[in-house]
C-alpha cells in the first residue's frame, strides 16, 4: 500500500518569468519537481517538507499589479536544509552571487535558550529571496 504524500498546509505559489530558468536554480539547490503541467507552465516542487509552487507568468495570472522586478520585496523564505555548505558550493555553480553570505546565527526562543542555524541568502532568478538554513540546536541563552 502506497503511503500518503505530505502536502504542506501553506504552500506559497511564485510568479515566475521563466520557468526553466527557475528550476535550473531550484533543482541545484536540492529541491526535486512533484509535478508539473505545461500550460500554464507550472511546477511543483519539494525539498524535505518544504514546499514550494512555481508558475510562469501568463496573461491569466492571479498577480494583483503589474510585476516590477525584483519580484518578491519584502519578503524572504526560510528553507531548512540538512547542508548549508551543500547549498553555497551548488549556488557558486550556478554563479549565482550571495545576497548575504553564510553565517551561524543564534535567536533567542526564549529568556534562557537560543536556537541555532547556519544560513545563507540568495536570490533566485527573479529576485526572490531565499534563506537556507541549516539547524545548529539549542543552546543556553548566557
Amino acid at each position: 500500500m502506497e503511503q500518503d504524500q505530505y502536502w504542506n498546509p501553506l504552500v506559497p505559489e511564485l510568479t515566475v518569468c521563466n520557468l526553466e530558468d527557475s528550476l535550473r536554480f531550484y533543482v541545484a539547490v536540492g529541491f526535486s519537481i512533484r509535478f508539473r503541467r505545461k500550460q500554464p507552465a507550472f511546477a511543483y516542487l519539494e525539498l524535505g517538507q518544504a514546499q514550494l509552487m512555481l508558475e510562469q507568468e501568463h496573461t491569466q495570472s492571479w498577480n494583483v499589479a503589474p510585476l516590477d522586478r525584483p519580484l518578491g520585496r519584502g519578503v524572504n523564505f526560510q528553507i531548512e536544509v540538512t547542508n548549508a555548505n551543500k547549498v553555497q558550493v551548488a549556488l557558486e555553480l550556478l554563479g549565482v552571487p550571495l545576497f548575504r553570505p553564510m553565517k551561524d546565527t543564534w535567536y533567542p526562543v526564549s529568556q534562557t535558550q537560543q536556537e541555532g542555524q547556519r544560513e545563507l541568502l540568495a536570490q533566485d532568478p527573479d529576485g526572490y529571496l531565499m534563506r537556507f538554513a541549516q539547524y545548529l540546536g539549542r543552546r543556553s541563552a548566557t
